[in-house]
């Protein structure tokens, strides 16, 4: 099995860049709400920007470190039905566009790692 990173620095900067394109390009991530969730795709894409920034902040700050690491690991778990909702809505999308669209399916596995393990290798 393939390593995962341990940079929590870098961890944090993945958060706060899909942070930041949440706020700059929300339209893309309105697609991939699923139509289940209450209220608008909008809100659901600002909530989750909000939240990817506050995990930063805390995996970036090592007395929060640990804590915000796990809690990354459960987001990056609970994001994960707008990826599947991303590749059922590529079906009909030109080849390409769906191998991205699948292709980040199994990327949640080492994210959801790379977070655990961050979070693991912090001293309380």
């Amino acid at each position: 099995m393939p390593r995962t990173p341990s940079s929590p620095l870098l961890l944090a900067g993945l958060l706060a860049g899909a942070a930041v394109a949440h706020a700059v390009a929300p339209k893309q991530f309105d697609a991939t709400v699923p139509r289940s969730l209450p209220g608008s795709p909008r809100q659901w894409t600002y909530a989750s920007g909000v939240a990817e920034l506050a995990l930063a902040a805390g995996v970036a700050h090592p007395r929060t470190r640990r804590v915000a690491a796990l809690a990354t690991a459960a987001f990056f778990v609970g994001v994960f039905p707008a990826n599947v909702k991303m590749a059922y809505d590529a079906r009909h999308r030109s080849p390409a566009i769906r191998a991205a669209a699948v292709g980040r399916l199994p990327l949640q596995v080492p994210l959801v790692l790379w977070a655990r393990k961050v979070g693991r290798s912090t001293p309380n």
